[in-house]
């Protein structure tokens, strides 16, 4: 049997545990807060929040949520990640510690303003 691929945030969010779906909750509620303008969309398979470009994509896996705010927004974050794993364009936040919401919103207006600078310098 297929699984069914979500087209909406709340459909994604549903596909988890009831503890996991209330920190997806927390996280998009946060973004939602960070950059009220953006809107919510399902990319490569994830939740993301999107301006001109997509801004940051989040996921939930069973230990960690991943925060996917491309390459720029870990760049200029990294020296704050701590113990967090991280990569070039991925931060992993462990599900059983509070998320760090303070430093995704940072991140989050950090990347909106970045894609605003895009566009103007476009035109």
């Amino acid at each position: 049997m297929e699984k069914l691929e979500p087209k909406t945030i709340d459909d994604y969010i549903q596909l988890f545990p009831a503890k996991t779906q209330l920190i997806l909750e927390q996280i998009r509620e946060t973004l939602r807060k960070a950059v009220p303008n953006a809107n919510e969309v399902i990319s490569y398979k994830m939740p993301a929040f999107k301006q001109n470009t997509v801004l940051v994509y989040f996921a939930a896996y069973e230990k960690h949520i991943g925060f996917y705010p491309t390459g720029s927004g870990i760049k200029v974050f990294q020296n704050e990640f701590g113990e967090y794993k991280w990569s070039k364009g991925a931060v992993q936040f462990p599900i059983d510690k509070p998320m760090p919401l303070d430093l995704i919103t940072r991140i989050t207006k950090f990347r909106a303003e970045e894609d605003l600078d895009k566009i103007a310098k476009k035109s």
